[in-house]
């Protein structure tokens, strides 16, 4: 049922309460109203209704709990658990009245089920805070949030993997500092996101099992009273774990700020594909280009095919960090359990799974679809960049490599002063510098040669390329049928 998957806020009915009784959760202790502005202020329902399925499916396990402590008679389970499946399915059918003084989606709820089944509603809440209560929805929120991004990272491994199979072979420059460095192969560049991503994927499985601990049990701060049965609860709602201490349990949100964190290198990584994509589609490289489907044109300017898939990942990338920087300031200064402060931490929460859900699917797009022009990649190479190779030529022949590369240097600094290229210079001006040099030399003048000599693990040759990609479908493998098996467990 996807309680993470809805990016769109959820269609409602708002009706004015102004004439009757509020219904507040907390109001037996106030004998006057609340200021206008205050209850807009404090009012988080505009933000917190993407909660509503996991709200439901927490307290009809709740509701169990107390059953099985006759706290609940049967009858009376089995009517509050068919009142929130009917406000369950209000939600998805955009079919729930938020009233004025629904101030979160826990509030509008509990108010819903009064109406729908009477005063046993009231019994619902017997032992359990509004605190243990939203921390375990946020919980089951980015449970099933978690899951949904974890085959997106696979997929646009999986697409970068298919790619560095099918364009094996292509040569292109590599580059540090923005200037050519060493001739690699195109399916190399590939992997190499490929690698980062995998990283992000792995993290994302550690993190799971952080979000997967259960706070449902420990009430406002002290506990539970009635002794709910808390491993019940644990199973009816699959968590793997418990939470050891009520006062953490109502105040940790280490769980958010660990995903704003883990979301922040994503954003980091993709930012980084997107800038070295936006390079390479420039008319200065034109190694790539865009399909129109990732692509917008300019309103001004009719001859634009602007790259703006990838920019609008590089600019969102800003906004994820600032995210992560926003709920760590909220934390920052907190005494111990639960502060209003903490309403604070779902609207960096959402914000940042949109982004990240959406970026990968762009992502994904970008690279099923994009076009290589190999023959700009083979003309962008030059024979400075196999300098290097000149000085493991040497290097073979029995020169330590400190003396070979500056050998190697004065070689470059003759094609500086001549005007030459180094596969011009004659043998006697090398082996001017080095007797070593010999007629064997010519053979460092060629770019396959040069990238089909790092065939260690990790390196540019064909065949360290084929070792990688081997090796990371069936790390893919794994993962989906680890993913498949926890699926069935549910």
């Amino acid at each position: 049922e996807g309680f993470a998957i809805s990016k769109s806020h959820l269609c409602c009915v708002f009706e004015d309460q102004s004439s009757k009784s509020t219904g507040k959760l907390w109001g037996g202790r106030f004998s006057g109203r609340t200021n206008p502005v205050m209850e807009k202020f404090n009012a988080s329902i505009e933000i917190d209704r993407r909660l509503c399925f996991a709200d439901v499916k927490g307290s009809i396990a709740y509701a169990k709990g107390l059953e099985k402590l006759n706290l609940l008679k049967e009858e009376e389970y089995l009517t509050i658990s068919d009142g929130l499946k009917q406000i369950e399915k209000e939600w998805k059918n955009d079919q729930f009245v938020i009233k004025e003084f629904d101030e979160d989606v826990h509030t509008a709820n509990e108010r819903r089920l009064k109406e729908l089944v009477g005063p046993i509603a009231g019994k619902l809440h017997t032992g359990r805070s509004r605190n243990d209560q939203v921390a375990t929805d946020i919980r089951i929120w980015l449970k099933e949030g978690l899951s949904q991004l974890k085959p997106l990272i696979l997929n646009v491994i999986d697409v970068l993997l298919n790619r560095a199979r099918r364009e094996i072979g292509i040569i292109m420059p590599g580059y540090t500092h923005l200037q050519r460095a060493q001739p690699i192969q195109w399916s190399h560049w590939l992997l190499s996101h490929a690698w980062a991503l995998k990283r992000d994927a792995e993290r994302l499985q550690d993190l799971a099992t952080r979000v997967n601990v259960l706070p449902l049990g420990s009430g406002a701060l002290a506990g539970n009273a009635f002794g709910i049965d808390r491993e019940f609860l644990a199973s009816e709602l699959n968590f793997s774990e418990i939470s050891g201490n009520s006062l953490d349990a109502t105040s940790d949100r280490d769980f958010i700020a660990e995903f704003l964190f883990w979301a922040t290198l994503v954003m980091t990584h993709t930012s980084k594909i997107s800038e070295d994509l936006i390079l390479y589609n420039s008319k200065e490289f034109k190694f790539i280009e865009f399909s129109d489907a990732y692509s917008t044109g300019s309103s001004l300017m009719p001859q634009k095919k602007n790259p703006d898939s990838a920019e609008l990942i590089r600019g969102k990338t800003g906004r994820v960090f600032g995210n992560c920087c926003a709920l760590l300031m909220v934390l920052k200064g907190l005494p111990s359990t639960y502060n209003k402060d903490l309403q604070e931490d779902k609207t960096p929460m959402f914000d940042t799974f949109d982004t990240v859900n959406g970026t990968l699917e762009i992502i994904h797009g970008v690279f099923s679809t994009l076009m290589v022009n190999e023959e700009e990649m083979k003309s962008a190479l030059n024979l400075e960049m196999l300098a290097t190779d000149l000085a493991y030529y040497l290097v073979k022949k029995g020169i330590p490599f400190r003396e070979a590369h500056n050998m190697a240097g004065q070689v470059v600094q003759i094609t500086e002063t001549s005007g030459c290229k180094l596969n011009q210079i004659d043998l006697e001006s090398l082996q001017g510098i080095s007797k070593m040099f010999s007629e064997d030399v010519s053979q460092v003048w060629n770019y396959r040669n040069s990238v089909e000599q790092y065939t260690s693990i990790g390196g540019t040759s064909t065949k360290s390329i084929l070792d990688q990609i081997d090796g990371l479908k069936e790390w893919i493998i794994k993962q989906t049928d680890e993913t498949y098996l926890s699926q069935q467990k549910k």
